[in-house]
């Protein structure tokens, strides 16, 4: 019997918010349309309010919210809200479970903000979206925050210390996915130092031991994510697992498995390509994990290495039991 999945990073907000005549049904304008992810027997999936960092990104984010709230109005056949009640009767519901998480920081507050405008965006966020699954506090670049993943010898700012110390105890985590070295160990020293209530997680991030990149975590990250009790999701990103190789996807995952079973997950990363000005991505992803729909021929795969108990843990009970405890 096939296993639900649950996968912890998309990009269908931003989809609809930039795209014209964005459409989540049709398969072949984006990887996770809600077809795929029915293929793939998707049962939850995290959906992220992604900005860039300019003047217009607390209004993107504000948008991208406000889908998030239309898509729980207007689909309710196909999707409902990712909860506490959903884990606990998810073999009930017949939707996809989805919550939103905050790619970027960016779309709290502009360089320019006050923190009184931030904590009111941040405030407005949450209660639109009801819950989010995790904040990062940068994408790639730099931003008031700290420094993402493609910047050298910047970490955490003062900013991103105010930051973490307003989400201190609101049950939301921290996403180490998107930071620069000095960011991520920044954050965990002041979460340390001052003993924040602050998970630690990495949502759509791999193995640097696999596949050296930037944008993957070193062993020293992962195994701290594992010691505070965090979940890591498997990207599967054509550059961040090996541009040549595509089986390296399956090395990446048994990696994870084998730091420990309870804390690997997905996250695939699957975001509107067909704009994107470097063609040297392209294609985005390899032929065995170009869509939602994959994930069964993926676990497949995986089951040569993995016993059933292992497999379960990988394609949705890592996920559901971390939400679970955190909510609880």
């Amino acid at each position: 019997m096939p296993f639900p999945i649950a996968d912890m990073h998309c990009d269908l907000l931003s989809f609809f918010a930039v795209v014209p005549g964005a459409d989540p049904f049709d398969k072949n304008q984006i990887a996770c349309a809600f077809p795929w992810m029915q293929e793939g027997g998707v049962k939850m999936q995290v959906m992220a309010i992604y900005t860039t960092v300019d003047s217009g990104s607390r209004a993107l984010a504000t948008k991208q919210a406000a889908i998030f709230d239309e898509l729980l109005r207007k689909e309710k056949e196909t999707v409902c809200r990712f909860d506490g009640n959903f884990i606990r009767n998810q073999s009930e519901k017949g939707q996809i479970g989805i919550i939103a998480s905050v790619e970027n920081a960016a779309g709290f507050g502009t360089e320019n903000s006050t923190w009184t405008e931030i904590y009111r965006q941040f405030d407005s966020i949450v209660e639109q979206v009801g819950q989010l699954a995790y904040i990062s506090l940068t994408h790639h670049t730099e931003n008031r925050f700290g420094g993402g993943n493609y910047t050298e010898g910047i970490g955490l700012k003062e900013d991103g210390k105010r930051l973490l110390d307003y989400m201190a105890g609101k049950r939301i985590p921290i996403d180490l996915s998107h930071t620069s070295d000095l960011l991520a160990e920044g954050i965990l020293k002041h979460i340390d130092r001052h003993h924040l209530p602050i998970p630690v997680i990495a949502s759509h991030s791999n193995f640097r031991s696999i596949w050296n990149h930037k944008r993957n975590l070193s062993d020293e990250f992962a195994q701290e994510i594992i010691r505070r009790g965090g979940i890591i999701g498997v990207n599967f990103l054509r550059a961040f697992l090996d541009n040549e190789v595509p089986e390296r996807l399956f090395e990446h995952l048994l990696h994870g498995a084998q730091l420990n079973e309870n804390t690997i997950c997905f996250g695939a990363d699957f975001f509107y390509t067909k704009d994107f000005p470097d063609p040297s991505r392209h294609p985005f992803y390899f032929p065995l994990a170009e869509n939602a729909g994959k994930y069964p021929s993926i676990l497949d795969q995986m089951s040569e290495n993995l016993s059933e108990s292992q497999l379960r843990k990988l394609a949705f009970e890592n996920v559901f039991n971390f939400y679970q405890k955190l909510w609880s």
